[in-house]
């Protein structure tokens, strides 16, 4: 990896998430960082983080459950806490806003939030306002709310997330591989831990360093949807 990237990589701000993996700050993702830190200073009681698969809103939401004090959506969540006192109704984090099936019980969740003066985080892949098929009051609120947008992670942002890995994992990976990998591999956060995983199982099994031959192995595995 040349020089300056590996100085991007590594000048990223780390955001601490609460018993997980610290969360990595990158342009492809400040602003949503930014609406957290923000956090109760919305400008209505819901929020929606919308960006594609693997780029970090699952995660990010995970941060704001431990800043917030908030829970995860159960279906369950109404009849359990928003009883007759709303007012200890805690926030409330729900990931894959998306997936079909559940509108009446977020339609709900949405308003008893409000009315108790509490706060819910949504995530989905995609804006509401593009939802098809769906309850149209729920759809029409969340676009009504912040939509911040989530990018795919970038190269820098990659590398530095590959880099946590390999160190969390104590595999020697050098710079070359490093930049080998980030060139090639899908941008998101589940490839990178799914190509750290089979890098460093290969490696175990063929008692081989972590080097661009290996790499490129376990691409061509990875394609051919084998173990390499």
């Amino acid at each position: 990896m040349t020089e300056k990237a590996t100085q991007l990589a590594l000048d990223l701000r780390h955001r601490a998430a609460m018993s997980r993996e610290d969360f990595l700050v990158s342009p492809s993702n400040e602003e949503a960082v930014a609406w957290i830190d923000r956090w109760p200073d919305w400008p209505g009681h819901a929020l929606v983080l919308v960006g594609p698969p693997g780029c970090g809103k699952t995660h990010l939401g995970q941060v704001w459950q431990a800043r917030a004090g908030a829970q995860p959506y159960r279906a369950d969540l109404l009849s359990a806490t928003a009883g007759p006192n709303t007012s200890v109704f805690a926030p409330v984090f729900v990931d894959d806003a998306d997936a079909p099936g559940r509108d009446e019980e977020l339609f709900h969740l949405f308003n008893a939030a409000g009315a108790a003066g509490s706060f819910v985080l949504f995530a989905s892949h995609t804006a509401p306002a593009r939802w098809e098929n769906r309850l149209p009051d729920l759809k029409s609120r969340l676009a009504a709310a912040a939509n911040i947008q989530i990018q795919s992670p970038d190269t820098p942002l990659i590398a530095a997330v590959m880099l946590k890995m390999f160190a969390d994992e104590q595999m020697d990976v050098g710079a070359d591989v490093l930049d080998y990998l980030v060139n090639r591999m899908e941008r998101s956060f589940e490839a990178a831990r799914t190509l750290a995983e089979r890098l460093n199982n290969a490696s175990l099994a063929t008692r081989r360093g972590i080097t661009i031959p290996l790499a490129r192995e376990v691409f061509d595995a990875l394609e051919k949807g084998s173990e390499a």
